[in-house]
């Protein structure tokens, strides 16, 4: 499936669609997990609790924010291929992020989850027709698309490795 029309999402969510240089939501995934299960592992260790400022995540707690919004995008993907007419709540990154205790996990624990939770991505946007990918979805206070959706996962990550690299490396 092509990159969404502008239309199929709030203007917002272009910050994340605009970093996704691939034009198919699947092309997408999939070269990310692999890139990015290299990338994670190439992080000095002396790295993992490293914060660039007051009051800013590790990259523990980063990683663990990255898979934490992934599932709930997952989740809303989801809804909205299956046609759910519910409004789904929204989430606060900064409570889940807090409540997770990402520094407290092990460096290598965050990286296979991470990998797991991408894995199951793809599957689930595999498995979606193209009709289900077009079908929309109302979360908080924003109607989208499945499939934009998908590529706002893709660029949630493309946007926090660019942070990582920039701020963290």
């Amino acid at each position: 499936m092509p990159k969404p029309d502008a239309n199929t999402y709030p203007p917002y969510f272009n910050t994340y669609i605009k970093l996704v240089v691939e034009e198919d939501i699947m092309e997408a995934l999939t070269n990310q997990r692999k890139y990015a299960g290299t990338f994670f592992h190439s992080i000095p260790k002396e790295k993992y609790d490293y914060k660039y400022a007051d009051g800013k995540w590790s990259i523990k707690e980063l990683l663990q924010h990255i898979i934490d919004t992934e599932r709930v995008f997952n989740y809303r993907a989801l809804a909205f291929s299956r046609r759910d007419d519910h409004i789904l709540p929204s989430f606060d990154e900064k409570d889940y992020t807090a409540n997770a205790h990402g520094s407290a996990r092990k460096w290598d624990d965050l990286v296979d989850e991470f990998i797991a939770v991408r894995r199951s991505t793809e599957l689930l946007f595999n498995s979606f027709s193209q009709e289900q990918l077009n079908f929309p979805g109302k979360a908080s206070d924003y109607e989208m698309s499945a499939n934009a959706m998908g590529f706002t996962i893709a660029g949630h990550l493309a946007h926090h490795i660019k942070i990582i690299r920039e701020r963290y490396l």
